[in-house]
C-alpha cells in the first residue's frame, strides 16, 4: 500500500460526518414520524434514519475514495483495492436517538489491512461537539487538542460501561459485580462510540463492553490512541461483522482493567464469554 495522507483523508472525514450529523438530526427533530424495525430484540432498533445516512455516508466516501473498501452497521461490507477500509456507523447509539436523548452520534473511522485503527471522526450533533484524531496526528474536539486523562485513574474517576442482548445477563451482572468490588464507579451513556471517544476526551478513565462490533468502536479506536490512550486489540473477523470484547482506556490503566474485564480469556461458544 502506498503511503496516505491521513490528514487530508480526515478533513475529508470530518465533513462527511457534518454532512451526515446534519441529516441525522433532521431526523432526530421529526423522530416521531420515523419507521422504527426491530433486529435482534425490541430494544435492537433501526430506523429510515440509520439506513438514509448510512447512504450518504458511503456515496459521499466512495466518491472521494472509490478504490477504498467500505464496511457499515446497515449494508455489510464492499470490497476495495486500496488496501484501506472505511467503517462507519451512521447513528450510535439508535435507541437514545429514537426516544430523543442527546447521546448518539455519527461514526466514520478508518483502518488498514492489518486491522490498525488509522483515524476517526465521532460527531455528536445535538450536542455540537466534534472529535477528531488520526495516527500521529494527535485528537481534538471541537478544534481543541484532547488527550486521555492525567488526572484521573480507575479508582478516582469514572469507567464507561456498555452492554446489550448478546451478553449472557449473569454474564453481565458478573461483571458489573467484579467493578463494584474493585470500587470502579461506572456511567452508561447510550452510545459505544460516544463513550469511548469520551476517554480520549479525558472525560472517562476507560470503556469497555463485553461485545461490540467493529462499526460501533473503530474511529473511536483512533481518537483513543491519538490522545495517548490505548486499545484492545481484534482480529480480522471482525470485518465479517463478529462482534468482541472492546476495551479503550489510559495507558496506565490497561493492564488492570484488562485482567478485570478478561475479554481475551472467557468462551462465548459455552456462554460465558466476552
Amino acid at each position: 500500500m502506498t503511503e496516505i495522507d491521513l490528514t487530508a483523508r480526515l478533513t475529508q472525514a470530518e465533513t462527511i460526518a457534518r454532512l451526515a450529523g446534519s441529516l441525522a438530526h433532521d431526523h432526530f427533530r421529526r423522530r416521531d414520524g420515523l419507521a422504527i424495525e426491530t433486529k435482534r430484540s425490541l430494544t435492537d432498533m433501526v430506523s429510515n434514519a440509520d439506513r438514509e445516512v448510512e447512504t450518504l455516508i458511503r456515496e459521499k466516501l466512495q466518491s472521494a475514495f472509490p478504490t477504498d473498501a467500505m464496511l457499515g452497521e446497515e449494508y455489510g461490507h464492499t470490497p476495495g483495492e486500496s488496501g484501506l477500509t472505511w467503517v462507519v456507523d451512521p447513528i450510535d447509539g439508535t435507541a437514545p436517538f429514537l426516544n430523543g436523548l442527546p447521546g448518539w452520534c455519527v461514526s466514520i473511522g478508518l483502518m488498514d489491512d492489518s486491522c490498525t485503527p488509522l483515524l476517526g471522526a465521532v460527531f455528536a450533533p445535538a450536542l455540537g461537539e466534534m472529535f477528531l484524531g488520526a495516527r500521529g496526528c494527535g485528537a481534538s474536539l471541537n478544534g481543541q487538542q484532547i488527550h486521555v486523562t492525567r488526572r484521573f485513574d480507575l479508582s478516582s474517576g469514572l469507567l464507561g460501561l456498555g452492554g446489550n442482548d448478546r451478553v449472557p445477563p449473569a454474564r453481565l451482572g458478573q461483571l458489573h459485580g467484579e467493578l463494584a468490588a474493585e470500587g470502579i464507579a461506572w456511567v452508561r451513556y447510550g452510545s459505544g462510540a460516544l463513550m469511548l471517544a469520551y476517554v480520549a476526551a479525558g472525560r472517562l478513565v476507560g470503556y469497555c463492553e463485553p461485545r461490540m462490533s467493529l462499526w460501533d468502536c473503530l474511529a473511536a479506536y483512533a481518537l483513543i490512541e491519538a490522545a495517548g490512550g490505548k486499545v484492545l486489540p481484534f482480529s480480522p473477523a471482525a470485518l465479517q461483522g463478529a462482534p468482541f470484547g472492546v476495551m479503550g482506556t489510559t495507558a496506565a490503566d490497561y493492564d488492570r482493567l484488562k485482567a478485570l474485564t478478561r475479554f481475551e480469556a472467557l468462551d462465548w461458544e459455552n456462554g460465558t464469554g466476552s
